[in-house]
């Protein structure tokens, strides 16, 4: 019997792809399903009996949390990336680390295909066909929803006649979350006007009064909040998310270009990584010098647009990580941010790399490093070829 394996997230899709692997096609289905910081345990467990029920050979949960900051969210947070200015990737860069996981699982258990349960309109479907094809070349790729164009009510009906007990009644909002922020869509999201009510949001405001959170960075990674230290950042991004996530933080639409051409809309909520990037960036802007912060802030762009588009695998990739990396050398100190409901403020930074060094002298008041007379030759060589210039322009009218 032909082995297939299914990244599983025990949904109405993925689970019409079970009956329809075992009882349509044949296959032996080994399910995955990989976390990404958006299951509690209890959820990983009832979403295994429930993969064995539809009738799984094996099932297998991968935590993948502090794998996904090592290889994705480190280098967001290092290139401060938010796409379009304003989403953090929560989603598409998840995809990566599921995807990659998946493409293990069936070396692991020497299958003949992979199977996963993206439609045909959206990214994902690039995003893990691009990556199977890269790590797993020549495995056949079954995607039931996409190849056989099922609508949602025709899910239903087959599973329903397979005698298939599950909710089937659709959420008022499909949501998306994980580490690095959750995703939020329905019918405000899929017009050009519209902001989504209060009750949409996964996480409501509970927190009123203002407090200070202090976060302290080394080397660019997040080390500590307030009195409290973490052996790996990832738990430092999960704490802090406790912190902030009460405030209703982070919260806005993203508006962007997919892979296939088309734009889209998606609400999204990132406490956690929207104050942390917003610090991290507060932190730079004090001890890098500003040429490292304006390549910084090119590369940075390029490395979350390619990464949104599913390109994780192309070795220019691992080239712009060792330039983020390497300019994170002095990124160490503290960070100061005041909380308070629906936004947040950074307020200060402490570093022993800080370059606004009073020794230097004080911006709009007085120097100490130097002359009026170095200032004024350094202007006059400083604009000479542009004096030059406009001289030449004005005696040749």
């Amino acid at each position: 019997m032909k082995k297939v394996v299914l990244g599983f997230s025990g949904g109405l899709d993925t689970s019409y792809c079970v009956k329809y692997l075992t009882e349509e096609k044949g296959y032996e289905v080994h399910s995955i399903i990989v976390n990404t910081g958006g299951f509690t345990k209890e959820e990983l467990e009832e979403t295994e009996k429930r993969a064995y029920k539809l009738g799984v050979k094996t099932h297998k949960t991968v935590d993948a949390v502090k794998s996904y900051y090592d290889k994705v969210i480190k280098y967001l947070i290092f290139g401060n990336v938010l796409k379009n200015n304003t989403y953090p990737l929560s989603v598409s860069a998840e995809r990566m680390s599921q995807a990659l996981a998946i493409a293990d699982y069936v070396k692991e258990v020497g299958a003949d295909a992979v199977a996963h349960g993206s439609t045909g309109a959206g990214n994902d479907q690039v995003r893990f066909d691009m990556i199977f094809h890269i790590m797993i070349p020549g495995v056949e790729i079954i995607t039931p929803i996409r190849d056989l164009k099922l609508s949602r009510e025709e899910e239903i009906s087959y599973l329903k006649s397979k005698g298939v007990q599950m909710n089937f009644d659709k959420a008022v909002y499909s949501i998306n979350k994980g580490i690095w922020g959750t995703s939020v869509g329905g019918k405000e999201t899929l017009t050009s006007n519209g902001f989504l009510p209060e009750e949409a949001w996964p996480t409501q405001l509970t927190k009123h009064d203002a407090s200070s959170v202090k976060l302290v960075f080394d080397k660019g990674e997040l080390k500590g909040v307030d009195d409290k230290t973490f052996a790996h950042p990832a738990e430092a991004i999960q704490y802090l998310q406790t912190l902030a996530g009460p405030y209703a933080i982070g919260r806005d639409i993203h508006v962007g270009d997919t892979i296939i051409g088309i734009k889209g809309r998606v609400g999204f909520e990132a406490a956690a990584p929207m104050v942390i990037l917003k610090a991290h960036h507060a932190l730079e802007k004090h001890v890098l010098t500003k040429w490292q912060l304006s390549w910084k802030d090119q590369l940075a762009q390029f490395y979350g647009n390619w990464l949104h588009e599913g390109q994780i695998l192309d070795p220019v990739m691992r080239d712009i990580e060792a330039f983020l990396e390497h300019a994170q050398q002095h990124v160490s100190g503290e960070v100061y941010v005041t909380l308070q409901p629906y936004r947040f403020q950074v307020t200060g930074i402490q570093s022993p790399y800080d370059l606004m060094s009073s020794k230097f002298g004080k911006y709009g008041e007085m120097n100490s490093g130097w002359s009026g007379e170095d200032v004024r030759g350094f202007s006059k060589i400083f604009g000479n070829q542009t004096m030059i210039w406009h001289q030449i322009s004005e005696s040749t009218k």
